[in-house]
Formats: structure tokens, C-alpha cells, sequence
């Protein structure tokens, strides 16, 4: 987090300002984690703007320090 929040976190992160964590998902098994991005990145955009939008208020949701 302390990357994104200085764009330094990836490409995407410096381009388009994202400073912000208003949605993620928690997997415990790495496999289920990629297979899960991968379908998300098929996803229509606007399928992707109704899931994050389960937090509508964009609330900041990364509480912690340690990461």
C-alpha cells in the first residue's frame, strides 16, 4: 500500500492516480487468487464498476500499517 499511495505501485498506479483501496478480495490459496484476476480482467467494464460499487461511498478500506 505505501507504494500505491505514492504511485509507485505499478504502472497503472502512476498513471491513473489510484491512491485509494475501496475493494479486494481475500484468498488463502494463490492459485484461486489468479484464476480469480484473470477472470476479472474478461469482465466487461461495467460489470467491474458494479462490484466495486458494493462500497459506494469509495470508503478507504486498508487499515493497517504493515504492509
Amino acid at each position: 500500500m505505501p507504494e500505491h499511495k505514492s504511485g509507485q505501485g505499478s504502472r497503472f498506479t502512476s498513471r491513473y492516480g489510484v491512491q485509494r483501496l475501496v475493494w479486494y478480495e481475500e484468498y488463502f490459496d494463490i492459485t484461486d487468487a489468479i484464476q480469480r484476476e484473470k477472470s476479472l480482467k474478461r469482465w466487461p467494464r461495467q460489470w467491474k464498476i458494479e462490484l466495486i460499487e458494493t462500497n459506494p461511498e469509495w470508503f478507504e478500506l486498508f487499515r493497517g500499517t504493515g504492509w
